[in-house]
């Protein structure tokens, strides 16, 4: 358990780390502490902190950076965060990709770093469905969602059906179940089809389980707005590895899928600190996100993307300010 002493050095160390991004000497941390505290104390207590692993010496410096645990009990127990002017921010009720392209772009111009925006999860419902015959046992499903966006998705059959009965089954299920969730089709095609044949059955329940996972995987879309800024950051421009990793996790998209899906479990805003867990794979990233709503009901994330020596309590303004913006541009459509 830490002390009153050694929360507000480690308080003064992280502060001090985040405005200069330099380690921090005992002579710098007794004065930037408000303490009257002799540089010799200061470092006895520095070294009690760097036994409880909250903050470390990197190479040969004198001065301590801090860890991503000592991060974190800054983040958690310490941090104060002062109401600051933003500027006036608006976001106009649009169409939902406008209002998800346009919240990435300020979450990125506001912090000068990246903006990240999930787009928001609907049920995945088809309107129309068809079926093509690729070659034995390889069906072609093509699914049109209400607002328009197509997927295709081949699929394998146990048997061979012909074309005259993939339109017969295409048909049924465009008659009997269109404007439903692939749930709901899924559900009444165990009980509702018992006048048609097995292998009929067999194909449009693998149809749907099919249409399902391409419906699903066209909505896991992610907006990255101001991955640049990245270059103009110190932590980053000085060393090709980091940016070259931080890049890639961009590129890849899926760590940050899962990020913002964890997110979403939970109200208000979290901040993950790089390197404390899978999460964020590496220590140089964090992550300030906050879930975004329509109509009361959570349907996606959003946040900004840093380095792990970021100022926490504006960001943690812009990313609560952008959210509240996103949830009533959405929910106020219609």
């Amino acid at each position: 358990m830490l002390d009153e002493r050694g929360k507000l050095l480690l308080k003064a160390l992280v502060e001090r780390y985040i405005a200069e991004g330099q380690p921090v000497g005992s002579r710098t941390l007794s004065r930037a502490s408000g303490l009257e505290l002799s540089p010799a104390t200061v470092r006895n207590v520095m070294s009690d902190l760097e036994e409880l692993g909250l903050i470390a010496s990197p190479h040969t410096s004198a001065g301590r950076i801090p860890t991503a645990k000592g991060y974190r009990l800054f983040v958690d127990t310490m941090l104060t965060v002062q109401k600051e002017r933003l500027p006036h921010l608006q976001i106009k009720p649009e169409q939902p990709q406008k209002v998800i392209a346009h919240a990435a772009h300020m979450l990125s111009s506001l912090s000068q770093f990246v903006g990240v925006v999930m787009a928001p999860r609907r049920a995945s419902v088809f309107r129309h469905i068809e079926f093509l015959r690729l070659s034995e046992r390889r069906v072609l499903v093509i699914i049109v969602s209400p607002d328009g966006d197509v997927q295709n998705r081949v699929i394998f059959t146990e048997t061979d059906p012909s074309q005259s009965q993939l339109v017969e089954a295409a048909n049924f299920l465009n008659t009997n179940y269109g404007g439903l969730t692939m749930e709901q089709v899924r559900e009444r095609l165990k009980s509702e089809v018992d006048s048609l044949r097995a292998e009929i059955v067999q194909l449009m329940q693998a149809a749907v389980s099919a249409s399902s996972e391409a419906l699903d995987e066209s909505q896991d879309e992610v907006i990255i707005s101001g991955e640049r800024n990245l270059l103009a950051v110190s932590d980053f421009s000085s060393d090709m590895d980091n940016l070259r990793r931080a890049f890639t996790l961009f590129e890849q998209k899926t760590q940050i899928l899962r990020l913002l899906d964890i997110s979403s479990r939970a109200e208000g805003v979290r901040i993950f600190i790089g390197g404390e867990s899978q999460v964020v794979p590496f220590e140089e990233l964090s992550v300030v996100s906050a879930p975004y709503e329509v109509d009361g009901q959570i349907v996606g994330t959003l946040g900004v993307i840093g380095p792990t020596r970021m100022p926490y309590d504006r960001m943690i303004q812009i990313v609560d300010i952008t959210s509240r913006l996103v949830s009533n541009a959405l929910s106020h459509r219609s």
